[in-house]
């Protein structure tokens, strides 16, 4: 498995793998697929604020992918950076997931990030499992804040230090 940043060439696998949790689950709040051109732009723009999408493949497939992005978008913000993955179903279980967010977490500091943030759709147990493992913690949880698939849904959130220091 290789673990490397996304081209833009990687767009059409990416929605594949995030338009399966638009249509079928409550993982992300996005109500309509990703229509074909939208994620290269998604990614010229992550490119361009400095925030990292990486891919991980195996024999040139795409297997997953991990972003970083903006948590808010005023100034003060800026250090800190909300992540998210998501994964084909080829790659649950093999440890792709945990290899992504690894690569990603190391790169945050580089760009100046102090904090990490992410949310999950409650229940989630893989995704809040795998959060924990690398060392994110619960913070709260917002309640019934996304309807989708015809019910309200809560988002327990997560932060994760990425410089010397403790939190308050």
């Amino acid at each position: 498995m290789l673990i490397r940043e996304a081209r833009p060439s990687d767009a059409a696998a990416l929605d594949r793998i995030y338009n399966h949790y638009v249509i079928e689950t409550a993982i992300t709040f996005d109500v309509e697929p990703w229509p074909e051109g939208r994620r290269a732009a998604w990614l010229a723009e992550r490119v361009a604020n400095d925030d990292r999408v990486l891919v991980a493949t195996e024999d040139e497939v795409v297997l997953g992918f991990a972003w970083s992005g903006p948590f808010r978008p005023k100034p003060a913000y800026r250090s800190t950076a909300e992540v998210s993955f998501y994964l084909s179903h080829a790659a649950v279980g093999r440890g792709t997931g945990s290899r992504l967010v690894s690569a990603l977490l190391d790169e945050l500091p580089r760009l100046g990030k102090h904090l990490a943030v992410a949310g999950t759709t409650v229940p989630n147990p893989a995704s809040r499992a795998l959060l924990v493992r690398h060392g994110f913690r619960s913070v709260g949880t917002f309640h019934q804040v996304g309807h989708k698939l015809g019910r309200y849904w809560d988002v327990e959130w997560f932060e994760r230090p990425l410089t010397e220091g403790p939190l308050t």
